[in-house]
């Protein structure tokens, strides 16, 4: 198991993160074999179809059988009962990892299950798109994408090392966190512009005196790009806001407190405060750009992105 290469992965979960590390160890020769277990039979069987791994079983615990690498690619609310049911059944020295966006949630509804000998590494690759399934996954996905982890204190350094070249492998860049910090950064770069969209979408969806026909008609606006956001897997979402309730909490009040400011600039016609503001926050996107987590286009480098795929 050198340069990021496993003799048997199991992959639990197959939707857009699951097939698309499916589809990258399958280009890049990653493992031997790749095992896929889920729940629904329907996207177990289409997993089959897409020729995403090479053996395909319903039960969590017999796809973690020999398994040198297990990844949990489930709602996060569902990452304990996973845990249960893969614990009898995991390999001496398997490396155990998921990739949840809530890392203190799922540590804490593993970690007691793990038995002695594996090596359970806590991560998160910061890649996706608002699709789900394993029809949505593809290919790149984690190319030039951060993968944070949030190993426990007694990590071993060997398995820290391998589960390292294995994301590199599929083109990440790595970075380490404890996993408070880690929810609390996520809390503001993803949950809370998720959870704004929604909010949003929810509240056009709402309005009687705007018809459903001009909400739709005239969404090449910036409204547009908040219903991208908002098509997001509800059961993910729903787990994540449950799961990372504190930090979520402390973000939204951040905002509200934030956006009473913005609201006192617009009502008493403070145009420096709002120029202020709105020359900041560009700067911000500028920044995004020069770090490379997206492109200079048009539509938020939508276009240009998907011809890169």
């Amino acid at each position: 198991m050198t340069d990021g290469v496993f003799d048997r992965i199991a992959l639990i979960g197959i939707g857009l993160i699951g097939s698309s590390i499916a589809r990258d160890v399958k280009e890049l020769g990653l493992a031997k074999e790749v095992v896929i277990s889920t729940r629904s039979p329907e996207t177990l069987r289409r997993a089959e179809e897409l020729g995403l791994g090479t053996a395909y079983v319903a039960s969590a615990a017999e796809a973690v059988r020999g398994a040198d690498l297990v990844v949990v690619s489930v709602p996060v609310g569902a990452s304990e009962e996973v845990a249960r049911q893969i614990a009898p059944n995991l390999k001496p020295g398997a490396i155990i990892t998921d990739v949840g966006s809530t890392k203190a949630s799922v540590i804490a509804q593993m970690a007691p299950h793990m038995p002695q000998g594996v090596h359970f590494i806590p991560g998160h690759p910061l890649a996706g798109t608002e699709k789900s399934g394993p029809d949505a996954g593809f290919a790149g996905l984690f190319r030039g994408r951060w993968c944070i982890f949030t190993p426990l204190p007694d990590t071993d350094p060997q398995a820290m090392e391998k589960l390292k070249a294995f994301w590199t492998a599929l083109g990440s860049r790595i970075d380490e966190m404890d996993p408070q910090h880690h929810d609390k950064v996520l809390a503001i770069v993803s949950h809370l512009p998720h959870i704004i969209a929604y909010n949003i979408v929810g509240t056009a969806d709402d309005l009687e005196t705007v018809t459903e026909s001009e909400v739709i008609k005239y969404s090449a606006s910036g409204f547009r790009d908040f219903t991208r956001l908002a098509a997001s897997d509800p059961t993910m979402w729903r787990d994540v806001c449950l799961h990372n309730k504190d930090a979520i909490l402390e973000m939204l009040a951040r905002f509200s407190e934030d956006l009473a400011y913005l609201q006192r600039a617009i009502r008493w016609g403070e145009g420096d405060k709002l120029f202020d503001l709105f020359t900041r926050t560009r700067a911000v996107r500028r920044s995004i750009i020069e770090a490379g987590q997206d492109v200079d286009a048009p539509d938020f480098g939508r276009h240009a992105l998907d011809a890169k795929k």
